[in-house]
């Protein structure tokens, strides 16, 4: 393995049908350029030219070239084939295997050839540039119909945007998941290439993948890997603000990362501080994993002490008799929006997944001086992780003493239905189901009149827009009416 500086960084000795590189090739320097800053030259013994394995290793691995030297029967070098990637495709392939050329006629400049390659390359990626932002391209591996399959790659590419992630691209592959890859081999060439062109550095899949298939991927490209739950998760520690809520998405994290972690995984390492070693004995992976445990023990117990404090808060509300209002809802619904609006609040809202993660409750009085408190919680989502679900239940548990639900529904989203469903799922799932709820069709003036108006009576809703006060009163009505008849005031 040869640097860009002539300089041989690794010596390989194989057996006489293959090599295995070592690891820590994974951590060599991927620089400004776009390809590994390694070329690798090895022999074949058997006069045969570039193997498809040689081919795989110069994609997966990035590398500047791959150079085969055959060796004659005297035991002479005779033939080099060299071959680089493409920074376009050409006859379905995404590299080139450059003529035979006989030993002692080597006359490439490989300096050049490398250099005018990434330039290539980097013209290839598109021109907006945000600095700092992950390079994304989404991947969704699915049987379902064309159309859900679009939708969740839609709402995937919501969620990158909300993670600050930049999406280079889209790819939706219709076929049974593989169980290694999810994908097939020569999918996840192409799309390493495909990251190479366009200067992407991860990978977002739209399925969760297990740990065998991280482990494979990961093994096999140097590119970030998630998956839909990761990326649900990262935006949750984003956006968690008070000490609770930080402590659910941790909870959530460790417990998804437990049974993924690999001994050459070394994401660990904000776990070492305050926790303790037990002795040089342990690998890598055993004091990971103990740690992880220990962690995920602490965050239990904090939970619990949360939990307790949650149910002494609702017990002295109460005894004050305040009916309790409930704001639920799919994600970026408008649930924040319509808090403040009726409550004259500034809680932080924005047009992005999951802007806001802690609960917030506030006191409203209506006309008839009627006085409720009315909370926000958490937003759903279509397949929720059920470990942050599991961690957030603190959070759901004050929705138990709610009198009354209010499902804000965003009536412009075309995927509104598949949304009431995931909601409607998540309630059942909790035991939520058999508290009153009333169905509220947010941004109305974003669809016609008379599609809100048909949308009301098919869902027996009342639209609003939680932007406008005007909108609310048919609202107000109902919210106290229903308020009313169920604490008989």
């Amino acid at each position: 393995m040869i640097d860009r500086q002539g300089v041989t960084q690794y010596v390989i000795v194989g057996k006489h049908q293959q090599i295995l590189l070592p690891d820590d090739i994974h951590k060599y320097r991927i620089g400004k350029g776009r390809l590994k800053g390694l070329r690798l030259v090895h022999t074949h013994l058997q006069n045969e030219p570039l193997t498809q394995d040689d081919l795989m290793d110069l994609v997966f691995l990035r590398l500047d070239l791959v150079s085969a030297i055959t060796v004659s029967q005297d035991g002479m070098p005779d033939q080099i084939y060299p071959a680089h990637l493409l920074p376009e495709t050409s006859n379905s392939m995404n590299w080139e295997i450059l003529p035979a050329i006989q030993y002692g006629n080597l006359n490439i400049d490989c300096h050049k050839l490398i250099l005018s390659l990434e330039e290539e390359f980097a013209k290839k990626g598109p021109i907006q540039k945000i600095e700092g932002a992950d390079r994304a391209i989404l991947i969704s591996v699915t049987t379902a119909p064309k159309r859900s399959a679009l939708e969740s790659m839609a709402e995937l590419t919501e969620l990158a945007r909300s993670s600050s992630a930049y999406v280079v691209d889209t790819i939706v592959q219709y076929r049974k998941p593989a169980p290694r890859y999810l994908l097939g081999k020569g999918k996840l060439s192409e799309l390493v290439i495909l990251a190479l062109q366009r200067g992407a550095n991860l990978l977002i899949f739209d399925q969760n993948l297990n740990p065998s298939q991280v482990r494979s991927i990961t093994d096999m490209t140097e590119l970030k890997v998630i998956d839909r739950t990761q990326l649900i998760l990262d935006i949750f520690a984003r956006r968690a603000r008070t000490r609770e809520g930080k402590i659910q998405v941790e909870l959530a994290q460790l417990k998804y990362l437990l049974p993924r972690l690999i001994e050459k995984n070394t994401a660990m390492s904000r776990l070492t501080g305050g926790i303790g070693g037990r002795g040089p004995g342990e690998t890598k992976l055993e004091i990971n994993r103990r740690r992880v445990h220990d962690r995920i023990r602490r965050l239990e117990k904090q939970l619990r002490t949360v939990r307790k404090q949650r149910a002494q808060r609702r017990a002295k509300r109460k005894r004050k008799g305040l009916p309790i209002i409930s704001i639920i809802g799919y994600t970026n619904a408008g649930k924040s929006t319509l808090l403040n609006t009726l409550t004259k609040s500034d809680i932080l809202t924005g047009n992005r997944l999951f802007a806001t993660l802690d609960p917030t409750s506030r006191r409203l009085k209506f006309p008839r001086d009627t006085e409720v408190i009315i909370t926000d919680t958490v937003g759903f989502i279509r397949d929720l992780p059920k470990d942050l679900v599991v961690a957030f239940r603190a959070t759901l548990e004050e929705l138990e003493d709610a009198n009354l639900l209010l499902h804000v529904i965003d009536i412009s989203n075309p995927r509104l239905t598949q949304q009431i469903e995931s909601v409607e799922q998540i309630l059942e799932s909790l035991r939520l189901n058999n508290i009153a709820t009333l169905r509220v069709l947010n941004k109305e003036d974003l669809v016609e009149k008379d599609f809100a108006e048909r949308k009301c009576g098919q869902l027996n809703a009342i639209a609003i827009s939680a932007k406008d006060t005007k909108t609310l009163k048919p609202l107000i009505e109902a919210m106290e009416r229903r308020i009313r008849n169920s604490t008989h005031i």
